[in-house]
């Protein structure tokens, strides 16, 4: 079990960052309500494609907890029957989580995957926690720190079911990706302490492990006020639509002028990191990956504004910007193993 622990873990952080991309797709398309219901979508495992199958109809077998669209309102079948020819009130009871009641086969789907992804996520963490006992008496950290991945990713399925009753509330949903992004950093920790040390002393400077730490702060920073910036692009989508995102920016909030400058200021920062990393000869070869990514985010989000938001640029920008951030988290902890050496 030991030799596959790391693999696993491995597994289990690449299905993380494929849950933050498939949430990122919901959010773009606007599909966060695809499903108004949780864990089943309206009522199903597997969710309808037609909204015949949401529909009351007579003579049709209808299971407990499966959900019809009637009117403005969600109804919640409260038994298993079959309907007589007229609709009949006492077999329903209305759905109070909420009161969104709207079906777009597209939006169900596009939410259902990203269920299941964060579903095949969760089991591979659960795997991931069950192997870490094969390294207890190694180091019991690892152990502990896995079965907490496992709660946190129970806590964040959680997370995701008030988001939807909440009818996508902003604050709930930048707590849910700030959620992942903590998963994400205890992953890479767990990793961190089950690979092999180095047995040659590599050189450590206090300095860049400084500015390595208020780099991560300052990209932690940009990504919440990225999520403001794209509360307020969601609000004015649904005044304009989506065939009108030219009139989004037009008069922006002053959190959209904050994000921008702030990126410059990133980008300073990682300059310096890069500058002295080559000037001491730390050997950090991670640092090219933060470059590149910081420029790819700064790329996209210029994209975004210059070209009214093209399919596919929020979901890059966001994905990207939770990659630097993990791959900065990563460069912090081998700094702290050179100190500790």
């Amino acid at each position: 079990m030991k030799k596959y622990f790391s693999s696993i873990t491995k597994t289990a952080l690449i299905l993380v960052y494929l849950v933050i991309i498939a949430g990122a797709l919901v959010r773009m398309t606007g599909s966060g309500m695809g499903c108004p219901d949780w864990p089943k979508c309206f009522g199903y495992y597997i969710p309808p494609t037609d909204i015949s199958e949401l529909t009351w109809s007579p003579e049709r077998e209808f299971k407990k907890g499966q959900v019809i669209i009637r009117g403005e309102k969600l109804l919640v079948a409260q038994e298993d029957f079959k309907s007589g020819s007229e609709f009949e009130e006492n077999h329903w009871q209305v759905y109070t989580k909420h009161d969104y009641a709207s079906f777009n086969p597209t939006h169900t789907w596009v939410e259902y995957i990203n269920r299941l992804v964060g579903a095949l996520a969760g089991l591979a963490c659960f795997v991931m926690a069950v192997f870490s006992f094969s390294l207890w008496k190694q180091n019991k950290k690892i152990t502990l720190l896995s079965w907490l991945v496992v709660f946190l990713m129970g806590f964040q399925a959680w997370l995701g079911a008030t988001v939807v009753y909440s009818v996508l509330n902003p604050v709930k949903i930048t707590i849910h990706m700030v959620m992942a992004l903590l998963i994400v950093c205890i992953i890479l920790y767990i990793l961190n302490l089950a690979k092999p040390k180095p047995a040659t002393p590599l050189k450590f400077d206090k300095v860049f492990d400084s500015v390595l730490i208020i780099s991560l702060i300052l990209t932690l920073t940009q990504i919440i006020l990225g999520t403001q910036v794209r509360q307020f692009v969601d609000e004015k989508v649904k005044i304009y639509g989506y065939d009108a995102m030219h009139k989004i920016l037009e008069d922006p909030i002053i959190g959209f002028y904050f994000h921008r400058t702030f990126s410059f200021v990133v980008l300073l920062i990682n300059v310096i990191l890069i500058t002295r990393n080559n000037k001491l000869q730390l050997g950090f070869k991670k640092i090219n990956w933060v470059m590149w990514l910081l420029g790819i985010e700064i790329l996209s989000g210029i994209v975004m504004y210059w070209y009214d938001f093209p399919f596919g640029s929020q979901t890059i920008h966001l994905v990207v910007a939770s990659l630097l951030f993990g791959t900065q988290f990563y460069l912090i902890l081998e700094s702290k193993n050179r100190e500790i050496k």
